[in-house]
């Protein structure tokens, strides 16, 4: 691995064919001073992404170019690209346009300022659709809630990752990466720096409402235990309550005992599931490949 490159710049193209030439000349322009690669995955663009693409990677040996057999999805584009970068620092920039490559190097000096392992782009007026912001709201509070984020922290798809931290990521290898939560498994040295968001320059928005539902689910049940914690509790609580029942049919405060013990072993069963579904969870975490520790 060439170690003296600054910068890696991982762009995943999914109908980019007309905005990801003019993207890459500008990065070529902005980035001139820095030592620096971009680094393309066609994410199976049903457009010419590839050929535009390929003509690219042609013209300038800047330019390293992956093609995916099909569409995997942004995430996991994303990891094709972070498994062949080279510079300290990865920038992880979407196709679109709407954040400028001017605005990469306030990643960068916001990292080298602080130190920062990870630094995170927001925006003060957002020019997505409603939709689309109300999806980004919805994952931010989700994520606060179960990957202990920082709530004032706006996880954007535009960032910078320090190299260390990428290496520890890209040891996820199963079909359901989300970045936010892998770097939250290595790290909290998290900054965030303000940037200029600008208008989709082509074309519609690729985020759809099965997109998100495909989101929430991932981050639900692939990198937290809530669902089985939600059954445990349960369980507990309605054995709990059971018992509560039963004490005050002994003395005469409920004309029935039945009701009690319907509830007892509907308690037992759910306690039961969420037990076993503890043991399944940590098996499935050993097998997802949760870090033990990660050193500087």
């Amino acid at each position: 691995m060439d170690s003296s490159k600054l910068l890696s710049v991982v762009i995943p193209v999914y109908k980019g064919a007309k905005t990801i030439a003019k993207l890459v000349e500008n990065l070529e322009l902005e980035l001139s001073d820095y030592d620096f690669e971009i680094v393309l995955v066609n994410d199976g663009s049903p457009d010419d992404s590839e050929k535009a693409c390929l003509e690219i990677a042609k013209r300038s040996t800047k330019v390293k170019f992956y093609s995916l057999r099909k569409n995997f999805g942004e995430f996991n584009a994303v990891m094709c690209g972070l498994n062949h970068t080279e510079g300290a620092f990865v920038v992880i920039i979407d196709d679109d346009f709407q954040n400028p490559p001017s605005e990469i190097l306030k990643l960068l000096e916001k990292s080298q300022e602080k130190n920062y392992d990870v630094v995170y782009s927001y925006y003060v007026k957002k020019k997505h659709s409603i939709f689309r912001n109300f999806g980004s709201w919805l994952v931010n509070r989700l994520t606060t809630s179960l990957l202990q984020k920082p709530a004032d922290l706006y996880l954007s798809s535009f960032k910078l990752i320090k190299q260390e931290v990428v290496k520890e990521i890209i040891k996820y290898k199963g079909p359901y990466p989300y970045i936010d939560a892998l770097i939250f498994r290595v790290t909290n040295n998290i900054g965030k720096t303000q940037v200029q968001h600008s208008e989709r320059m082509e074309g519609e928005s690729n985020y759809t409402l099965k997109r998100l539902i495909t989101l929430f689910m991932t981050i639900l049940f692939g990198y937290s235990l809530l669902p089985v914690r939600i059954i445990l509790t349960l369980g507990i609580t309605l054995v709990l309550l059971s018992i509560l029942l039963l004490f005050l049919y002994m003395f005469n405060f409920i004309p029935d005992w039945r009701l009690s013990m319907f509830i007892f072993f509907g308690g037992i069963q759910l306690t039961s599931l969420g037990v076993i579904g503890e043991y399944i969870s940590k098996s499935f975490l050993s097998q997802n490949q949760t870090p033990q520790y990660v050193e500087k």
